[in-house]
């Protein structure tokens, strides 16, 4: 008798878009540092005026991922070719208390966030009489409230907006809807005990059913402490306490990130590197920025494998937990269709043995076929399948 079949374990249902043109939001209350924080990372020159609302248009941009393994291989190579990694930030208006009921921008603010697939929360812990307050005088924890609650209504207001209807549908017999409707009273009284969707106990179904609706509350959040120059340089400061209190009791996995906006527009008007390296050392501090910018892009649930050679160095960006022939695909679709196999060395190895001949000699050269789940970092080359579209079989 034939053994059993053992049944494929099921793979998780992640909360979120699924894709990798996905874009994080820099989100928060009128002259908190936003815009700042959005010219630093990107190095642009949004607006950054001292009063409520200068961001009336989402400004967005592409951000290098700092990566030292990236450095590593195009100083191996040296190739004329160097395409990193990249963070698509959007820098969003202001948002004021009553947004959800179309105060200050409202509506529009709301509607900026709910094209974002993970928010950096900047909150301002600094005090500056030149840089007005809106709601009067500097409180973070107030704020954090204004914030949350603010998102959580516009959620349950959405989710009420296709609440009658379903249930009207339900009350005929129609057995989807009310499947639908139990959810909805699921998520809604979720909701309006305070608590945020992305920290939700969430089975299979729901899971696919909040992914229809992507609500602002689902998506996941870092916090940006934004500090005064001084309170950074001196590691002190007196909320950061009360914010991380706060954070620890909202979130189910807190993510609280220290910075200062000020030091690092500093930095960036600074010459060159020796003049940043310099002013870091003098202050004895470091920029933030790195961490801000992979911590948000882990967020998004990405990460990225390399092509690596003397023509090119290149991150190809991929949803984590992704295969080899969709990997494969990043890099042209008939890779994907044709994928034969996928030869592979982990970038550690590489850095270790020095080349490929080496990982080879060394037998730390893989080969992987259509079930290989890609590792982050991973150092790539596709066979395929020629007939299947492109002439080269391998890149």
């Amino acid at each position: 008798m034939p053994p059993k079949k053992v049944a494929a374990a099921e793979e998780p249902v992640l909360l979120g878009r699924f894709g990798t043109s996905l874009k994080i939001g820099i989100v928060g209350l009128p002259n908190v540092g936003k815009s700042t924080t959005f010219n630093v990372l990107t190095k642009s020159e949004a607006q950054a005026e001292n009063y409520p609302f200068c961001t009336k248009d989402p400004n967005e941009a592409r951000v290098p991922v700092p990566d030292e393994r990236f450095d590593f291989l195009c100083e191996h190579f040296k190739p004329p070719s160097k395409v990193p990694a990249f963070l698509h930030v959007m820098d969003i208006a202001g948002l004021v208390k009553g947004a959800s009921e179309g105060l200050g921008l409202g509506n529009a603010f709301l509607s900026n966030i709910a094209a974002c697939d993970a928010i950096f929360h900047v909150v301002r812990a600094f005090s500056d009489a030149d840089i007005v307050h809106v709601e009067g005088e500097v409180d973070p924890i107030r704020d954090l409230d204004i914030i949350s609650s603010e998102l959580r209504q516009k959620d349950l207001q959405y989710l009420e907006n296709i609440y009658d209807p379903a249930k009207r549908m339900a009350r005929s017999g129609d057995k989807e809807k009310i499947k639908e409707v139990a959810m909805l009273d699921k998520i809604m009284d979720h909701l309006r005990a305070g608590n945020d969707v992305r920290n939700g106990e969430w089975d299979r179904h729901d899971v696919e059913f909040l992914n229809k609706h992507l609500l602002l509350t689902s998506k996941p959040v870092i916090y940006l402490v934004n500090l005064s120059q001084r309170d950074i340089v001196r590691k002190k400061n007196k909320w950061l306490g009360k914010i991380k209190a706060w954070v620890d009791e909202h979130e189910r996995s807190p993510i609280i990130i220290p910075y200062s906006a000020d030091l690092e527009y500093n930095l960036v008007c600074l010459p060159d590197e020796a003049a940043r390296e310099a002013f870091l050392a003098e202050n004895g501090t470091k920029s933030m920025l790195p961490k801000i910018i992979t911590t948000g892009y882990d967020a998004l649930k990405l990460e990225y494998f390399f092509t690596a050679g003397k023509d090119e160095v290149r991150a190809w960006t991929i949803q984590k937990g992704s295969k080899a022939p969709q990997a494969a695909g990043k890099i042209h679709t008939d890779f994907e269709k044709g994928f034969i196999m996928a030869e592979v060395m982990g970038f550690e190895d590489f850095k270790e043995c020095g080349s490929e001949t080496a990982c080879k000699a060394a037998g730390k050269y893989r080969q992987q076929g259509k079930t290989y789940v890609v590792q982050d970092g991973d150092i790539i080359f596709f066979k395929f399948n020629a007939g299947a579209g492109l002439s080269k079989g391998k890149k």
